[in-house]
């Protein structure tokens, strides 16, 4: 079997300084040029048996469906890259581009902001509560992005050379689950737990980390990959550009060693998970602008620091950092230079999630009153915030007069003993769990939020408590096609094992 050839590369994505960005991520509309930390793509090629992979890590919020096809057309003018073995997926920052998304389902309505434009009067004009002046606008971001990307896979892809890794596992207390559950069945994203009918989190949480060592030729650590499943999503609500945890792991890591040590950080599913502990509650340093995360009476606690700022953000990359280094300390894996790569991207077709008539009727409801009620008057992102569950039902709606399913990207690649899985959704954690469980593979890496963008995928019992990140509105599919996914996931990668 010939040597495997590995290849690294980052590539800087920080705007220039007095360039503002809008940021993604929130109902609420943000701006800025201040850098908390710098935000990069990060790509890591290898190649074994005449096969190949890349993976692009990005610290943006999501990689839409225009972005992919751009990044992907690009690269077809590069001789040896095979655009069908490139994965792009994002750590879900929310302190980074808003860019121009769009959706490969051409029969959509538009999301939820699209439709209330579009059936508001003329006379209620939507207004920006973001100034735009010296801005980067999301057509422009787009292509920026698409360039950057682009250049990082080829860099990469031109940097392999031959190369060992290895393989381990840790463990860090990131990501736990942010839905609260009531008595009366239902729950709430960032619900308030200090009730006497709260009964439990909804789900679980899962503190693994699964971890590739790379080396060069003479076995001296060239990067490390990292899947949590957690979002980087600490500082979410603030208005400055930032990687979030991410970029404090790779600063731990490079004072350990050296400042040319590449860290790919992949999300895990963790559509219901956030790096915040939803029973030992601990409020921001200072004012956030989101009703989910208001609390009537705040206790104190013994706990972690603000999991909404900048202390938080180290913590939490000094636990996962620390957790690496120790893990590579104790390493009895062997130096691995050639193995099995077998690499199968897939289209998959999942059932598009309906909505009923009643649904529609009240919906349209609710939309009709907001307009009675504000009719007159300028509507901005805040409106939106209160009325995205009505339009984006009449939207899904309207969809699925012409749509019961719709097509994804997935990838599925065996590296020796490892298995890789993809899916362009914010999975929710008991996916993941079952994929990793019943996998025939020895350790399994689970990327969300890639080559794609279809919203959350919940699960059943989430659908039945609702609210957001489980309503119709949310998502593009749901427990149908989230356990469609995991049998097709696994189905994939047993048969490679």
């Amino acid at each position: 079997m010939s040597k495997i050839k590995i290849g690294w590369s980052e590539v800087d994505i920080t705007p220039k300084k007095g360039v503002k960005i809008g940021l993604a991520g929130q109902f609420f509309e943000r701006i800025t040029d201040v850098v908390e930390s710098p935000i990069s793509v990060t790509a890591f090629a290898i190649e074994s048996n005449g096969e190949q992979m890349i993976i692009c890590s990005c610290d943006l919020v999501s990689i839409s469906d225009n972005l992919n096809v751009l990044v992907k057309g690009k690269l077809s003018k590069y001789n040896g890259i095979d655009p069908k073995k490139v994965i792009i997926s994002a750590i879900h920052t929310h302190t980074s581009y808003v860019y121009k998304r769009d959706s490969l389902i051409k029969c959509a309505s538009g999301n939820s902001l699209n439709y209330l434009k579009k059936v508001i009067p003329e006379d209620m004009k939507y207004v920006p509560l973001a100034p735009t002046e010296k801005g980067m606008d999301p057509e422009e971001a787009l292509e920026f992005l698409a360039e950057k990307i682009t250049l990082a896979v080829v860099s990469a892809w031109e940097n392999r050379t031959e190369s060992y890794y290895r393989c381990g596992f840790g463990r860090a207390a990131v990501g736990m689950c942010r839905r609260v559950c009531y008595d009366d069945e239902t729950a709430l994203m960032w619900g308030d737990t200090n009730t006497a009918n709260f009964t439990e989190l909804e789900g679980g949480n899962d503190n693994g980390v699964e971890l590739i060592f790379t080396y060069d030729k003479n076995k001296k650590i060239t990067g490390v990959i990292a899947n949590i499943a957690c979002p980087a999503q600490v500082v979410e609500h603030r208005s400055y550009i930032s990687s979030d945890y991410w970029y404090k792991v790779k600063e731990n890591l490079r004072k350990e060693y050296g400042e040319n040590l590449f860290l790919l950080g992949l999300c895990a599913p963790a559509g219901d998970q956030c790096p915040r502990d939803m029973i030992r509650w601990v409020e921001p340093e200072t004012y956030i602008d989101d009703p989910n995360i208001k609390r009537e009476v705040v206790l104190a606690r013994r706990a972690d620091p603000s999991m909404f700022d900048v202390k938080g953000l180290k913590l939490v990359g000094r636990r996962i950092s620390s957790e690496i280094i120790a893990v590579h300390e104790s390493l009895e894996e062997e130096f691995i230079d050639s193995a099995e790569l077998i690499h199968k991207p897939l289209t998959v077709e999942l059932p598009l999630r309906r909505v009923t008539k009643t649904d529609y009727a009240n919906a349209v409801e609710k939309i009709d009153k907001f307009i009675e009620k504000n009719y007159g008057r300028t509507i901005n992102f805040d409106d939106n915030a209160k009325m995205h569950v009505y339009s984006g039902t009449i939207a899904r709606y309207e969809m699925q007069k012409t749509l019961n399913v719709f097509p994804i990207e997935v990838h599925i690649v065996k590296l020796g003993d490892i298995a890789f899985g993809t899916n362009p959704f914010e999975l929710f954690l008991d996916y993941g769990n079952q994929i990793r469980a019943r996998s025939k593979a020895k350790q399994t890496f689970l990327i969300q939020l890639a080559c794609g963008s279809y919203g959350y995928l919940p699960t059943e019992k989430a659908e039945k408590g609702g609210h957001y990140s489980a309503y119709v509105s949310s998502g593009y599919t749901g427990h149908d096609g989230g356990n469609l996914l995991v049998r097709r996931t696994l189905e994939e990668i047993n048969d490679m094992f």
